[in-house]
Protein backbone atom coordinates (compact mmCIF):
# COMPACT_ATOMS: atom_id res chain seq x y z
CA UNK A 1 0.00 0.00 0.00
CA UNK A 2 1.72 3.08 -1.05
CA UNK A 3 1.19 5.94 1.77
CA UNK A 4 2.01 10.38 1.20
CA UNK A 5 1.46 12.70 3.43
CA UNK A 6 0.50 16.55 2.19
CA UNK A 7 -0.39 19.47 4.03
CA UNK A 8 -4.13 18.19 4.13
CA UNK A 9 -3.64 14.93 6.06
CA UNK A 10 -0.85 16.55 8.67
CA UNK A 11 -4.08 18.97 9.22
CA UNK A 12 -6.08 16.03 10.06
CA UNK A 13 -3.41 14.09 12.25
CA UNK A 14 -3.33 17.05 13.99
CA UNK A 15 -6.64 17.43 14.72
CA UNK A 16 -6.98 14.09 15.72
CA UNK A 17 -3.88 14.65 18.35
CA UNK A 18 -5.51 18.09 19.43
CA UNK A 19 -8.76 15.56 20.28
CA UNK A 20 -6.99 13.16 21.92
CA UNK A 21 -4.87 15.55 24.12
CA UNK A 22 -8.10 17.36 25.09
CA UNK A 23 -9.63 14.37 26.51
CA UNK A 24 -7.18 14.28 29.72
CA UNK A 25 -8.18 17.34 31.29
CA UNK A 26 -12.03 15.98 30.54
CA UNK A 27 -11.58 12.36 31.87
CA UNK A 28 -10.27 14.44 35.15
CA UNK A 29 -13.47 16.66 34.78
CA UNK A 30 -15.03 13.17 34.22
CA UNK A 31 -13.64 11.82 37.77
CA UNK A 32 -15.43 14.74 39.29
CA UNK A 33 -18.61 14.89 37.83
CA UNK A 34 -19.21 11.77 37.60
CA UNK A 35 -17.81 11.16 41.59
CA UNK A 36 -14.95 8.89 40.99
CA UNK A 37 -12.62 8.41 43.17
CA UNK A 38 -9.21 8.24 41.56
CA UNK A 39 -8.09 5.46 43.45
CA UNK A 40 -10.89 3.30 43.16
CA UNK A 41 -9.12 1.24 39.99
CA UNK A 42 -12.55 -0.96 39.35
CA UNK A 43 -14.26 2.45 39.12
CA UNK A 44 -12.00 4.06 36.56
CA UNK A 45 -12.43 0.55 34.24
CA UNK A 46 -16.23 1.04 34.44
CA UNK A 47 -15.61 5.12 33.16
CA UNK A 48 -13.50 3.62 30.31
CA UNK A 49 -15.79 0.47 29.37
CA UNK A 50 -18.32 2.74 29.23
CA UNK A 51 -16.93 5.31 27.12
CA UNK A 52 -15.97 2.76 24.49
CA UNK A 53 -19.19 0.74 24.96
CA UNK A 54 -21.21 3.67 23.87
CA UNK A 55 -18.88 4.89 21.14
CA UNK A 56 -19.20 1.54 19.87
CA UNK A 57 -22.81 1.40 19.68
CA UNK A 58 -23.13 4.76 18.15
CA UNK A 59 -20.78 3.89 15.85
CA UNK A 60 -22.17 0.49 14.90
CA UNK A 61 -25.26 2.39 13.98
CA UNK A 62 -23.55 5.37 11.95
CA UNK A 63 -22.09 2.78 10.06
CA UNK A 64 -25.12 0.48 9.22
CA UNK A 65 -26.59 3.71 8.33
CA UNK A 66 -23.80 5.04 5.87
CA UNK A 67 -23.61 1.50 4.44
CA UNK A 68 -20.14 1.66 5.30
CA UNK A 69 -18.56 -1.65 3.50
CA UNK A 70 -16.92 -4.79 5.75
CA UNK A 71 -14.62 -6.11 3.33
CA UNK A 72 -14.87 -9.38 1.18
CA UNK A 73 -13.51 -11.40 3.93
CA UNK A 74 -15.51 -10.38 6.92
CA UNK A 75 -14.12 -13.29 8.85
CA UNK A 76 -10.82 -11.77 8.37
CA UNK A 77 -11.37 -8.54 8.59
CA UNK A 78 -13.12 -8.79 12.08
CA UNK A 79 -10.47 -11.26 13.37
CA UNK A 80 -7.99 -8.17 12.89
CA UNK A 81 -10.37 -5.84 13.83
CA UNK A 82 -10.73 -7.78 17.25
CA UNK A 83 -7.13 -8.34 17.75
CA UNK A 84 -6.61 -4.46 17.30
CA UNK A 85 -9.01 -4.03 19.77
CA UNK A 86 -7.17 -6.32 22.06
CA UNK A 87 -4.00 -3.94 22.24
CA UNK A 88 -5.50 -0.79 21.57
CA UNK A 89 -8.80 -0.68 23.81
CA UNK A 90 -8.56 -2.91 26.42
CA UNK A 91 -4.97 -3.91 27.35
CA UNK A 92 -3.84 -0.08 26.29
CA UNK A 93 -6.25 0.96 28.42
CA UNK A 94 -6.56 -0.85 31.06
CA UNK A 95 -2.38 -0.16 31.73
CA UNK A 96 -2.80 3.46 31.20
CA UNK A 97 -5.35 3.79 33.77
CA UNK A 98 -3.65 1.50 36.33
CA UNK A 99 -0.55 2.62 35.23
CA UNK A 100 -1.63 6.85 35.97
CA UNK A 101 -2.70 5.83 39.32
CA UNK A 102 0.90 4.74 40.50
CA UNK A 103 3.08 7.36 38.58
CA UNK A 104 2.70 11.48 37.75
CA UNK A 105 0.98 12.63 35.10
CA UNK A 106 4.09 14.02 33.60
CA UNK A 107 6.48 10.77 33.81
CA UNK A 108 3.76 9.01 32.24
CA UNK A 109 3.50 11.28 29.02
CA UNK A 110 7.07 11.41 29.08
CA UNK A 111 7.41 7.60 28.91
CA UNK A 112 4.10 7.08 26.36
CA UNK A 113 6.30 8.90 23.66
CA UNK A 114 8.97 6.17 23.65
CA UNK A 115 6.34 3.99 21.56
CA UNK A 116 6.69 6.60 18.42
CA UNK A 117 10.32 7.29 18.57
CA UNK A 118 10.81 2.90 19.06
CA UNK A 119 8.45 2.90 15.90
CA UNK A 120 10.07 5.41 13.62
CA UNK A 121 13.33 3.62 14.08
CA UNK A 122 11.79 0.34 13.76
CA UNK A 123 8.77 -0.13 11.57
CA UNK A 124 10.67 -0.92 7.95
CA UNK A 125 11.55 -3.78 9.88
CA UNK A 126 7.91 -5.24 9.54
CA UNK A 127 5.69 -2.97 7.67
CA UNK A 128 6.69 -3.40 3.61
CA UNK A 129 5.20 0.30 2.95
CA UNK A 130 7.22 2.18 6.07
CA UNK A 131 11.22 2.87 4.28
CA UNK A 132 13.75 3.38 6.05
CA UNK A 133 14.46 7.36 6.65
CA UNK A 134 17.09 9.17 9.12
CA UNK A 135 14.78 11.88 8.33
CA UNK A 136 12.11 10.04 10.51
CA UNK A 137 14.84 8.96 12.99
CA UNK A 138 15.38 12.50 13.60
CA UNK A 139 12.74 13.57 13.75
CA UNK A 140 11.42 11.32 16.14
CA UNK A 141 14.21 11.84 18.85
CA UNK A 142 13.81 15.88 18.47
CA UNK A 143 10.27 15.23 18.93
CA UNK A 144 11.42 13.19 21.80
CA UNK A 145 13.66 16.01 23.31
CA UNK A 146 10.01 18.47 23.10
CA UNK A 147 8.64 15.89 25.10
CA UNK A 148 11.20 15.66 27.38
CA UNK A 149 11.25 19.58 27.77
CA UNK A 150 7.65 19.30 29.16
CA UNK A 151 9.02 17.46 31.56
CA UNK A 152 11.75 18.92 32.36
CA UNK A 153 10.72 19.27 36.50
CA UNK A 154 10.08 15.85 36.93
CA UNK A 155 12.19 13.90 33.58
CA UNK A 156 13.57 11.50 35.89
CA UNK A 157 12.68 8.04 35.26
CA UNK A 158 12.67 4.92 37.40
CA UNK A 159 11.25 1.41 36.41
CA UNK A 160 8.64 1.12 38.94
CA UNK A 161 5.48 -0.95 38.69
CA UNK A 162 3.17 1.82 36.93
CA UNK A 163 6.03 2.72 34.44
CA UNK A 164 6.06 -0.57 33.91
CA UNK A 165 2.82 -0.67 33.22
CA UNK A 166 2.58 2.49 31.09
CA UNK A 167 5.37 1.20 28.54
CA UNK A 168 3.32 -1.92 28.39
CA UNK A 169 0.98 0.55 26.97
CA UNK A 170 2.61 2.25 24.49
CA UNK A 171 3.63 -0.94 22.81
CA UNK A 172 0.28 -2.79 23.03
CA UNK A 173 -0.67 0.87 21.12
CA UNK A 174 2.53 0.54 18.44
CA UNK A 175 1.14 -2.95 17.91
CA UNK A 176 -2.39 -2.05 17.84
CA UNK A 177 -1.52 0.83 15.05
CA UNK A 178 0.19 -1.78 13.38
CA UNK A 179 -2.97 -4.04 13.36
CA UNK A 180 -5.46 -1.25 12.58
CA UNK A 181 -2.89 -0.40 9.24
CA UNK A 182 -3.40 -3.69 7.74
CA UNK A 183 -7.31 -4.10 8.71
CA UNK A 184 -8.21 -0.36 7.37
CA UNK A 185 -7.01 -1.72 3.81
CA UNK A 186 -10.31 -3.39 2.68
CA UNK A 187 -12.32 -2.46 6.06
CA UNK A 188 -14.33 1.39 6.58
CA UNK A 189 -12.45 3.15 9.37
CA UNK A 190 -15.91 3.07 10.66
CA UNK A 191 -16.70 -0.63 11.41
CA UNK A 192 -13.15 -1.20 12.46
CA UNK A 193 -13.63 1.69 15.22
CA UNK A 194 -17.08 0.61 16.09
CA UNK A 195 -16.42 -3.27 16.17
CA UNK A 196 -12.95 -2.57 18.81
CA UNK A 197 -14.72 -0.10 20.90
CA UNK A 198 -17.78 -2.03 21.09
CA UNK A 199 -15.85 -5.47 22.40
CA UNK A 200 -13.48 -3.13 24.43
CA UNK A 201 -16.25 -1.70 25.86
CA UNK A 202 -18.02 -4.68 26.94
CA UNK A 203 -15.35 -6.44 27.94
CA UNK A 204 -13.82 -3.65 30.20
CA UNK A 205 -17.34 -3.14 31.64
CA UNK A 206 -17.87 -6.95 32.82
CA UNK A 207 -14.46 -6.59 34.01
CA UNK A 208 -14.88 -3.39 36.11
CA UNK A 209 -18.12 -5.33 37.54
CA UNK A 210 -16.14 -8.10 38.44
CA UNK A 211 -14.27 -6.34 40.28
CA UNK A 212 -16.71 -4.62 42.27
CA UNK A 213 -17.24 -1.25 40.79
CA UNK A 214 -19.65 1.37 41.46
CA UNK A 215 -22.08 2.40 39.44
CA UNK A 216 -21.50 5.90 38.12
CA UNK A 217 -23.51 8.66 39.15
CA UNK A 218 -25.50 10.73 36.45
CA UNK A 219 -25.70 14.64 36.96
CA UNK A 220 -26.30 17.08 33.81
CA UNK A 221 -22.80 18.02 34.10
CA UNK A 222 -21.44 14.39 33.90
CA UNK A 223 -23.48 13.90 30.99
CA UNK A 224 -22.54 16.90 29.55
CA UNK A 225 -18.95 15.76 29.98
CA UNK A 226 -19.58 12.50 28.61
CA UNK A 227 -21.00 13.58 25.57
CA UNK A 228 -17.89 15.23 24.61
CA UNK A 229 -15.73 12.50 25.79
CA UNK A 230 -17.76 10.39 23.18
CA UNK A 231 -18.24 12.57 20.59
CA UNK A 232 -14.09 13.78 20.42
CA UNK A 233 -13.34 9.60 20.77
CA UNK A 234 -15.79 8.89 17.77
CA UNK A 235 -14.15 11.61 15.88
CA UNK A 236 -10.26 11.00 16.47
CA UNK A 237 -10.43 7.33 15.82
CA UNK A 238 -11.97 7.60 12.57
CA UNK A 239 -9.95 10.27 11.43
CA UNK A 240 -7.04 8.05 12.61
CA UNK A 241 -8.45 5.07 10.49
CA UNK A 242 -8.63 7.13 7.65
CA UNK A 243 -5.11 8.69 8.13
CA UNK A 244 -3.68 5.22 8.64
CA UNK A 245 -4.65 4.57 4.73
CA UNK A 246 -3.24 7.35 3.16
CA UNK A 247 -0.12 7.84 5.59
CA UNK A 248 2.37 5.68 7.30
CA UNK A 249 2.22 4.86 10.66
CA UNK A 250 5.77 5.65 11.58
CA UNK A 251 5.14 9.72 10.43
CA UNK A 252 1.62 9.64 12.43
CA UNK A 253 3.61 8.52 15.27
CA UNK A 254 6.04 11.78 15.02
CA UNK A 255 3.05 13.85 14.70
CA UNK A 256 1.61 12.16 18.01
CA UNK A 257 4.21 13.89 19.67
CA UNK A 258 1.83 17.35 19.89
CA UNK A 259 -0.64 15.40 21.68
CA UNK A 260 0.85 16.12 25.65
CA UNK A 261 1.37 19.33 23.99
CA UNK A 262 -2.18 19.92 23.71
CA UNK A 263 -2.99 18.38 26.58
CA UNK A 264 -0.99 20.89 28.22
CA UNK A 265 -2.87 23.76 26.93
CA UNK A 266 -6.67 22.28 27.42
CA UNK A 267 -5.26 21.48 30.66
CA UNK A 268 -4.62 25.08 31.39
CA UNK A 269 -8.01 26.40 30.26
CA UNK A 270 -9.98 23.88 31.58
CA UNK A 271 -8.17 23.05 34.68
CA UNK A 272 -6.22 26.43 35.41
CA UNK A 273 -2.61 24.58 35.19
CA UNK A 274 0.53 27.04 34.81
CA UNK A 275 1.91 26.42 30.76
CA UNK A 276 3.43 29.98 30.93
CA UNK A 277 7.18 27.98 31.41
CA UNK A 278 9.83 28.49 28.96
CA UNK A 279 10.00 24.66 29.24
CA UNK A 280 6.49 24.68 27.14
CA UNK A 281 7.80 26.87 24.48
CA UNK A 282 11.11 24.77 23.89
CA UNK A 283 8.77 21.74 24.09
CA UNK A 284 6.61 23.16 20.90
CA UNK A 285 9.92 24.74 18.94
CA UNK A 286 11.41 20.85 19.28
CA UNK A 287 7.75 19.12 18.50
CA UNK A 288 7.09 21.03 15.29
CA UNK A 289 10.62 20.45 14.13
CA UNK A 290 10.09 16.90 14.65
CA UNK A 291 7.17 16.91 12.58
CA UNK A 292 9.05 18.45 9.46
CA UNK A 293 12.07 16.67 9.55
CA UNK A 294 9.62 13.66 10.05
CA UNK A 295 7.56 14.39 6.72
CA UNK A 296 10.93 15.60 5.15
CA UNK A 297 11.70 13.05 1.89
CA UNK A 298 13.69 12.95 -1.07
CA UNK A 299 11.88 13.22 -5.31
CA UNK A 300 12.90 10.70 -7.36
CA UNK A 301 16.14 12.78 -8.70
CA UNK A 302 17.27 12.80 -5.15
CA UNK A 303 16.71 16.50 -4.24
CA UNK A 304 15.03 17.33 -0.79
CA UNK A 305 11.79 18.28 -0.47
Amino acid sequence: METKTNLKTILLALLVMALWGSLFPFIKIGYDAFNIDSSSIPDIIMFAGCRFLICGIVLIVLSSVRKEKLGENKGKAISLILIGGLFGIILHYTFTYIGIGMTDSSKTALIKQLAPLLYACLAFLFIKSEKFSFYKIIGAIVGFSGIIAINYESAQISFTLGTTLIMLASVCSVISSVITQISVRDTSPFWNTAISQLTGGIILVIAALIMGADMLEITLKSILVFVYICTASIIAYVLYGYLLRVTSVSTLFIIKFTEPLFACVFSAILLGENIFKIQYLLAFILISAGIVLGNKTKNKKGEKR
